[in-house]
């Protein structure tokens, strides 16, 4: 749909501005006979985009969840003071910056997501304002899965690094296989969606 936008500005560009209101024989303008003969078109992009939307704010509100959580439960426990025990180490502060960050992130994938379960679908919102939304909300929900790898590998080092050093390599390269799956899955999505809504992939030649 965002494609048939693109075509249709882009002819709309070249022609005389009097064609633009031109009629034909049922009193149909380019613009009414575009919106007509695309409504089957539109109804599919909305079912694929709530469908798309609904699945990732899943896994985005799961990532949240969990990430508000850690930070309540922080690895090593608290002092009779109540300031974590390994407050001062760097893994520590990797595991706070890297969790605090995911959660963010990941309450923006949630937003962007539910701002598209919310759209109304009029025509014009294909062209910029839904796959705009839809990229920051990958992009953010890609960037929160790191993140809480991230924190894992933090807190696993934590607790278990001095005592099994010899495994934390090997559970951290495990670790990256999520996050190199969806990135495998997902960001050929996501480049051509930016690439169409900043009008460089369709018409670069």
């Amino acid at each position: 749909m965002q494609r048939e936008l693109l075509w249709f500005k882009e002819v709309e560009k070249i022609i005389q501005p009097l064609l633009k209101e031109m009629k034909d024989s049922e009193g149909r303008t380019p613009q009414m006979l575009f919106t007509e003969e695309h409504k089957g078109l539109a109804k599919e992009g909305e079912k694929w985009l709530k469908n798309t939307a609904s699945s990732c704010m899943l896994v985005s509100t799961l990532i949240t969840t969990v990430m508000f959580a850690a930070i309540f439960t922080v690895p090593g426990g608290n002092k009779n003071n109540g300031y974590p025990i390994f407050m001062h180490t760097t893994s520590f502060k990797v595991f706070a910056v890297s969790d605090a960050i995911g959660l963010f992130s990941s309450v923006v994938s949630i937003l962007m997501f539910l701002s598209i379960l919310t759209s109304r679908y009029a025509q014009e919102d294909f062209l910029v304002s839904l796959p705009k939304r839809l990229s920051v909300g990958i992009a953010t929900l890609f960037f929160s899965i790191i993140t809480m790898l991230i924190a894992f590998g933090a807190t696993f080092f934590i607790v278990l690094g001095h005592q099994l050093a010899w495994i934390f390599i090997p559970i951290t390269l495990v670790a990256c296989i999520p996050a190199i799956l969806f990135a495998f899955l997902q960001f050929p999505l996501l480049v051509d969606t930016i690439s169409c809504t900043y009008g460089v992939g369709v018409f670069s030649r």
